[in-house]
C-alpha cells in the first residue's frame, strides 16, 4: 500500500494506491463521519472487515500520513487513530461518492436528509465539516 513504486505518473493511479481501496475508504469514513477511532470501533462496523486486512490497511494509511495513530489514555492495550489534515483533505471526495450514491441508490432517510443538504452549498458543507475534524483531532492531542 506505501507509494515507493508508482504504477505510472497519473496523479489518480497514485491517489487510488493510497485511498482507493473499498476497506481504506470506509475506514476513513468511520473516522469522519462514524465517531470511531480503535481497532475494536472499525472491526465493529457493518461490513465486517477482517482483522488482518483491517491491520494492513490501518497501517498503509498511516504510512501515507492519512491518519496517524497515538496511545490510548486509558489503555496501554489500545491506540487511537485520527485522520491527519492528508486525511481531512479526502472530505471532498467522499462527499461526491455520497451524492452520486444518493442518485443511483437508495439509502437512509437521516443520511438522504444530510446530503439534501450539502448539496444546497457544498463549499460550505465542507468548510464546515473540515473545521470540525479539525477540532476532533486536536482535542485528541491533548
Amino acid at each position: 500500500m506505501k507509494t515507493d513504486k508508482k504504477r505510472s505518473d497519473c496523479p489518480l493511479s497514485g491517489s487510488l494506491d493510497v485511498f482507493g481501496d473499498k476497506w481504506s475508504l470506509l475506514i476513513i469514513r468511520d473516522l469522519m463521519f462514524g465517531n470511531k477511532c480503535t481497532y475494536n470501533d472499525f472491526l465493529k462496523s457493518e461490513e465486517g472487515i477482517a482483522t488482518n486486512i483491517l491491520a494492513s490497511r490501518l497501517k498503509g494509511l498511516e504510512e501515507n500520513g492519512v491518519i496517524e495513530k497515538s496511545a490510548h489514555p486509558d489503555s496501554k492495550a489500545k491506540n487511537l487513530y485520527k485522520l491527519t489534515p492528508k486525511g481531512i483533505d479526502l472530505l471532498p471526495i467522499i462527499m461526491e461518492i455520497y451524492i452520486w450514491s444518493d442518485k443511483y441508490y437508495e439509502m437512509p432517510a437521516e443520511l438522504k436528509a444530510t446530503i439534501k443538504e450539502a448539496k444546497k452549498d457544498k463549499d460550505k458543507f465542507v468548510k464546515q465539516v473540515k473545521k470540525e475534524l479539525r477540532t476532533k483531532m486536536t482535542e485528541k492531542k491533548n
